[in-house]
């Protein structure tokens, strides 16, 4: 049996894994699915259609699950998925999708700092990592093993790609490309992330693929579009570079620059 604090109230229909812990004063909505090894520590809210997958650790007061704050919601069930080994700390809120059947997902291996915010139907690859007190509005989508620094503010239906770092206190107004680091109020774009491709394992073809690319889309005084050509053009079409491009032709926003 699940070990379940008797001060925690579980709606029946509740579906707890057999070594899940819901430590005290939590509560688990009817719908909610909770993974094996999963640890509510102690005044956690699991709110609606919310399944959390296994191993992950959620601290105090916070609330996954919570019903969109978009106006536009209708009723429905509308959820959120959340995958294996993260770790959400204290009062961080991640809201439910907007449409009935929809949900708002985090992937595995992902730490959510203190006061963070997940807005409706947004989508946080795996590895990510969000700093303390970042707000994330509705429909953004963080690629894989990006990293947010604290007090960041990010506008609703952006992107930021896989391996960007974005500096502390920035807000982030366009799409952010993958391997590139910014900051500041609008984000700037001050290099590329080489430090966290070697240590995410980027072989160094790849690295030197995006430095080259770097240089062209940010370094010389050409058109976005201009600038991708040249990319395609004369840099090597590694899988990271080639990633670059189509992120940045994919933009509805523009990119940051």
């Amino acid at each position: 049996m699940a070990n379940i604090h008797p001060t925690a109230i579980v709606a029946d229909g509740a579906q707890i894994a057999d070594d899940a812990i819901i430590g005290p004063y939590c509560t688990v909505s009817a719908q909610a699915v909770i993974g094996s090894a999963t640890e509510l520590i102690s005044h956690v809210v699991i709110e609606g259609n919310t399944t959390l997958g296994r191993n992950n650790r959620v601290s105090p007061f916070a609330v996954l699950g919570g019903r969109t704050q978009d106006l536009k919601f209708k009723g429905g069930l509308p959820g959120v998925r959340i995958g294996d080994d993260n770790t959400i700390r204290e009062y961080v809120t991640i809201n439910a999708a907007t449409n009935d059947g929809d949900y708002t997902t985090v992937g595995s291996n992902c730490l959510i700092m203190a006061y963070s915010h997940i807005a409706h139907c947004c989508h946080i690859g795996n590895q990510v990592i969000i700093a303390n007190a970042c707000q994330i509005a509705g429909h953004v989508t963080i690629e894989d093993m990006a990293t947010i620094e604290g007090i960041v503010g990010i506008v609703q239906f952006l992107r930021v790609g896989t391996m960007a770092f974005v500096g502390g206190m920035s807000k982030i107004s366009k799409d952010m490309p993958p391997y590139m680091i910014g900051h500041g109020d609008p984000l700037e774009v001050r290099g590329f992330n080489k430090i966290g491709m070697e240590r995410r394992g980027v072989d160094e073809a790849g690295r030197k693929s995006i430095k080259e690319a770097y240089r062209i889309l940010y370094r010389q005084e050409a058109a976005v579009s201009q600038a991708l050509d040249k990319i395609e053009s004369e840099v090597e079409q590694t899988p990271e570079v080639r990633h670059l491009v189509e992120f940045c032709r994919a933009s509805e926003k523009g990119i940051s620059r």
